[in-house]
């Protein structure tokens, strides 16, 4: 199940894994950006998991956290670029961290960018 972000009444921010943009040309570095979260799997979940992962296959209740986690990461780095006057995110990344057996960190970041439409010359 793929957890979509909650629409913005803002216009969308291209946000790509690449060091540019098609059809646009950056014109300003504004830095890094990222959105941190720190999600638990709870008592429900953590067992129903648990016991799932003895016998093996998809963990349905786990796969829900690590989806909730990446999109809770992912708005808030569009929130942050969104702050520095961005236009786009270029280089975006995820990373995690566990802190423990029942916590992970989620990173998402990526480099805010100021944006013009590409110019043919």
């Amino acid at each position: 199940m793929t957890r979509v972000p909650p629409p913005s009444p803002l216009p969308p921010l291209p946000v790509t894994t690449a060091n540019e943009i098609a059809g646009r040309e950056i014109v300003e570095r504004l830095g890094i950006v990222r959105g941190l979260t720190v999600r638990a799997t709870g008592f429900a979940s953590g067992l129903t998991g648990a016991i799932k992962s003895i016998a093996g296959g998809q963990i349905r209740e786990w796969e829900e956290v690590c989806d909730r986690a990446r999109s809770d990461a992912y708005v808030r780095m569009i929130d942050h670029a969104r702050r520095l006057g961005a236009d786009g995110i270029i280089a975006m990344r995820y990373d995690t961290n566990e802190f423990s057996q029942s916590a992970t960190e989620v990173l998402a970041y990526g480099t805010a960018v100021r944006l013009a439409p590409r110019t043919t010359s």
